[in-house]
């Protein structure tokens, strides 16, 4: 088995053998941290690679911290029935990974969203690393295995729900 195996076969079960030993402490550390940390190298150079990052220039790697659970909406003010209340039953649409995106994205707005993967949880967050672009960088232009990229309509990741309702418009 090569190196990447080995380091996927400890990611299937992170929190038994060593790699519990060291998640302690890094959750311990990346909790006292803000939510978006841009980092040196990845934590799992086996995914990150499979995702299609590189250590080159062009590319940025940033760890994400996203609450665990539920939407919690603050109960009204005046009297209703409790099913009337709209405290309970409140579930995000999107899965926290795709949360995680959507925040390195918009904390790095020159840069595009590749992939990203799973690195830790606790009782209150989980955390993900992102994989981020640079689609003007020379190096990225000029590498064919990353350059289409380049050409990539800009944040077709996010779409906000007005520029879907004025595409819908122009449609009709």
């Amino acid at each position: 088995m090569g190196f990447y195996k080995y380091v996927a076969q400890m990611w299937k079960r992170p929190k038994e053998g060593i790699l519990g030993e060291i998640m302690k402490k890094r959750l311990i550390k990346w909790r006292r941290e803000p939510v978006i940390v841009r980092i040196k190298r990845p934590t799992r150079i086996n995914r990150a690679r499979a995702l299609g990052y590189r250590a080159k220039q062009g590319f940025v790697v940033a760890r994400v911290r996203v609450k665990k659970g539920g939407l919690s909406k603050p109960r009204p003010r005046s009297g209703r029935r409790p099913k009337r209340m709209g405290v309970l039953g409140h579930t995000p649409k999107k899965s926290l990974q795709l949360i995680a995106e959507e925040r390195a994205a918009r904390k790095f707005p020159n840069l595009e969203v590749l992939g990203s993967y799973y690195v830790g949880e606790d009782g209150e967050y989980k955390w993900y690393e992102v994989i981020l672009v640079d689609p003007h960088h020379p190096v990225i232009r000029s590498d064919p295995k990353i350059n289409w990229i380049c050409g990539y309509e800009k944040r077709k990741m996010i779409k906000s729900l007005s520029s879907l309702s004025e595409l819908y418009e122009e449609s009709c």
